[in-house]
């Protein structure tokens, strides 16, 4: 099987099926997971949008010190999210390992109350968060695909990072009516978010449903998966494959931040906007994430991730161009948005089917491991690059990245006969 064409069946099931799945756009799992999804960015964004304001301006943290906390917020999700894939996997509990995490980043809103002044105490709060996330993230992918008919899995990730977008939309927006109700009171936006926050967590309880695997039956007689099982995975030369792909994918792309400071520099924009750049970005994902999660369906899943990391090496070209103003700017989120909407959830939906059913959650949290800790180390490269070269050619060279990293990709994940093939092998 290759893994661009793991869109639709050879052969089609019985007539009134597809037509049924083409009326019914996802199942109801899937939207209490992006409920959830959505209610908990709006808590996450409330937060990560005043919380350089609080550490710089409030706390007075010298950029070093910002730094280190910036670098535990990213490892920690990337370190931890095979942790909480192989406990879903081996106790067969992946609502319930989705919940804890879930319930840990909650908690660490309120911990920003207690931890004052000390830089440890703020890093080990942060730290906390991002168990959070990293715990979460696979289980509930997993329950996604578990949840969805394969040939529905772009269409349903789609759906699920839409919602998830107008959370990361919404976030900054009420913090920033937050802050006009009460005045510069950072300790009010982190409450509010904690409630915020509780609220994902009652939804998951109440409407989000425990998934079987489709595979033998999940009684107390199956054995757990152990650790010797989640390493052979990687001996799977498809799941292989898929891993290595994905950490390429990663190792091309740089941070947010770093997009946005070229395009406040580029344009010449006031500081009060800087927050406003994130919302586009937000607003362009939300518009087409679930429209490309239904083209993945069609098309097929590879060719839409290489869409997107084409909108990528686009973006890349548009920060380090002639052209200036409002339309560039604007064409440059939207292009940025695009990528995101093509490539985060249809590349696990392009993954889904790949992964053996008992080890779906191990699987994704490796693919999204490996992006993670590659996109880490892109962004350090890309600094160095920034102040070695300057931001212009740092940028360039960005985008050359991503055409090479495209061509490995293809040449791992699809032969050049069927790239565009929307069967599935037997």
């Amino acid at each position: 099987m290759y893994l661009s064409t793991v869109s639709r069946p050879v052969a089609d099931p019985p007539e009134s099926g597809p037509r049924r799945r083409r009326i019914a756009l996802v199942s109801g799992n899937v939207v209490a997971l992006g409920t959830v999804s959505l209610i908990t960015d709006v808590s996450a964004e409330m937060v990560a949008a005043v919380l350089p304001l609080y550490l710089v301006l409030g706390l007075q943290l010298s950029p070093v010190a910002f730094g280190l906390l910036d670098g535990v917020h990213t490892g920690a999700t990337a370190l931890l999210r095979i942790v909480g894939g192989f406990a879903a996997d081996r106790f067969r509990r992946r609502k319930l390992i989705a919940g804890v995490g879930y319930t840990l980043s909650a908690v660490a809103k309120l911990g920003l109350l207690l931890a004052g002044r000390s830089i440890p105490a703020i890093g080990a709060v942060i730290a906390v968060d991002r168990l959070g996330k990293g715990v979460r993230s696979a289980p509930r992918d997993a329950l996604i695909t578990l949840s969805t008919p394969p040939e529905a899995l772009g269409r349903a990730f789609g759906v699920h990072r839409a919602m998830d977008s107008v959370g990361a939309f919404l976030g900054p927006l009420a913090a920033f009516a937050v802050l006009l109700a009460v005045g510069q009171s950072y300790d009010a936006v982190f409450v509010t978010s904690f409630c915020i926050a509780a609220l994902a967590v009652v939804v998951l309880v109440l409407f989000v449903r425990e998934r079987p695997t489709g595979g033998p039956a999940e009684g107390p007689d199956e054995p757990k998966v152990s650790v010797r099982e989640a390493l052979g995975l990687l001996r799977s030369r498809r799941a292989r494959r898929l891993v290595l792909a994905a950490a390429l994918l990663g190792l091309s792309t740089i941070g947010d931040g770093f997009v946005y400071l070229l395009l406040q520099r580029r344009e010449d924009l006031g500081l009060r906007w800087f927050p406003l750049l994130a919302v586009g970005t937000s607003l362009a994902y939300l518009l087409l994430a679930a429209p490309l999660g239904v083209l993945a369906d069609r098309v097929g899943r590879l060719p839409v991730v290489v869409g997107g990391y084409l909108a990528l090496g686009v973006t890349y070209l548009l920060l380090s161009g002639p052209v200036h103003g409002w339309p560039a700017l604007a064409l440059t989120l939207a292009l940025y948005g695009a990528f995101y909407a093509a490539t985060d959830g249809v590349l696990i939906a392009l993954a889904g089917p790949v992964l053996p059913p008992r080890l779906r959650t191990t699987g994704i949290a490796l693919v999204q491991t490996g992006q993670a800790l590659a996109y880490l180390v892109s962004s350090v490269l890309f600094g160095l690059a920034w102040q070695a070269w300057g931001p212009e050619n740092a940028i360039r060279a960005a985008a050359v990245a991503v055409v090479g990293v495209l061509v490995v990709t293809l040449l791992l994940l699809a032969s050049p006969s069927r790239l565009l093939s929307r069967k599935v092998s037997p």
